[in-house]
């Protein structure tokens, strides 16, 4: 299953943590905060509760699942999600699909992508023409990669073309007249 969103998000470089500095749970003088409320035993739910509100109003909650998902985390409340409520996340972490992300990358950011979104990258990069040189750049990769990857994109871009001009025509829908029926959908 694949999830596809498309959010005007800013996301994280890779290997930036600064977005640690705005959260919610960091503990400062004037707000001390029990660490120990992120990792609590699955019967404790006053603390389950604690960390989820103080996550709920956090400016960066969604910048810390998608770091502990790109990370594979999986102790604790993160991004206001528990270790059970973030596993169908990690299972289908591959699969995601957020245009957003394509776009940051097409632009240039130096962002986690899964494999869904690294070929979406290759393809838009193809579609607009990006030189095998600047996808290598983008994706991290050797121009060699880059080249098989719009080899790749192209094949894939020929063979749904074929598909499509090879594909026999539907049947014809019966109408209305043919199944007796009268102007108001009603049987005659």
């Amino acid at each position: 299953m694949t999830t596809t969103t498309n959010n005007a998000a800013r996301h994280r470089l890779l290997g930036d943590q600064t977005w640690q500095d705005r959260a919610a749970c960091r503990s400062t003088d004037h707000n001390p905060v029990d660490p120990d409320i992120f990792f609590p035993q699955p019967d404790e739910t006053d603390k389950i509760t604690a960390a989820k509100s103080l996550c709920a109003q956090c400016p960066v909650r969604h910048i810390c699942l998608d770091a502990a998902l790109e990370a594979g985390d999986t102790h604790g409340i993160r991004g206001g999600m528990t270790e059970e409520e973030r596993e169908p996340l990690h299972e289908n972490l591959a699969s995601r699909l957020d245009y957003s992300r394509v776009n940051a990358a097409i632009a240039g950011r130096d962002i986690h992508l899964t494999k869904t979104e690294r070929r979406a990258v290759a393809r838009a990069a193809y579609h607009q023409g990006l030189t095998e040189q600047r996808l290598a750049w983008l994706l991290k990769i050797t121009e060699e990669h880059a080249q098989k990857l719009y080899r790749e994109t192209r094949r894939a871009l020929r063979n749904r073309n074929l598909e499509q001009t090879t594909k026999p025509a539907p049947p014809n829908e019966p109408t209305d007249e043919r199944l007796g029926r009268d102007a108001y959908g009603t049987a005659a």
